[in-house]
């Protein structure tokens, strides 16, 4: 744990998180528009209600200012974890339903899955440099679909594009409350940083 109180580590550390804020603003911004894509190509109502979906964490989260750093990274890379499965099951079902015929939504599902894989290698990268074991991918991925009509994917799909919004303004919640000094009891963040 030595390494995480120096100063090149501590310097490290913030510019991994300035640069996942950056990645993290770029990937809401990208989501939200990809949002209205599929809501319009859809066919869909922007302000349907839709369930929590199977597989996804919630970005929501009660205690928020008691997490510890690690949890928040760990937390964080398990829902992009599962995000990018989903993405990529939207993907294979955008293909099936569309094929060819589509290639502007299905370009953008697939760059924001970019995205999205990218920020989980960064938040990979912040655990490497704290020290911590990277958790593995068995069981992150959400459980296969259940065979679902076509309404009902492109609710699922609504519902996962959301929530990955939401996890990107959590995202940069997270990195932000990372890169402030920590109290003197390290308590408020599990990545103290010296004074």
């Amino acid at each position: 744990m030595a390494a995480a109180d120096s100063p090149s580590t501590a310097l490290r550390r913030r510019d991994l998180c300035s640069r996942g804020i950056r990645l993290a603003g770029k990937m809401r911004a990208d989501v939200v528009d990809l949002l209205d894509a599929y809501v319009e190509q859809q066919g869909l109502d922007a302000s349907a209600s839709v369930a929590a979906v199977e597989g996804v964490p919630l970005a929501a989260v009660e205690h928020w200012d008691e997490q510890t750093g690690t949890q928040r990274l760990l937390e964080n890379l398990a829902a992009y974890r599962a995000f990018r499965a989903l993405l990529a099951q939207m993907l294979e079902e955008q293909r099936e339903q569309l094929g060819e015929a589509d290639t502007g939504l299905g370009r953008a599902l697939a760059a924001v899955l970019l995205q999205v894989s990218a920020f989980a290698y960064h938040l990979e990268e912040l655990l490497r440099l704290e020290s911590r074991g990277i958790p593995g991918e068995e069981g992150d991925g959400p459980p296969p679909p259940p065979h679902l009509s076509l309404f009902e994917q492109k609710l699922r799909g609504l519902g996962v594009l959301r929530e990955l919004a939401q996890w990107a303004v959590r995202s940069v919640r997270d990195l932000r409350q990372l890169t402030k000094p920590s109290p003197a009891t390290g308590a408020a963040s599990g990545l103290a940083e010296s004074p």
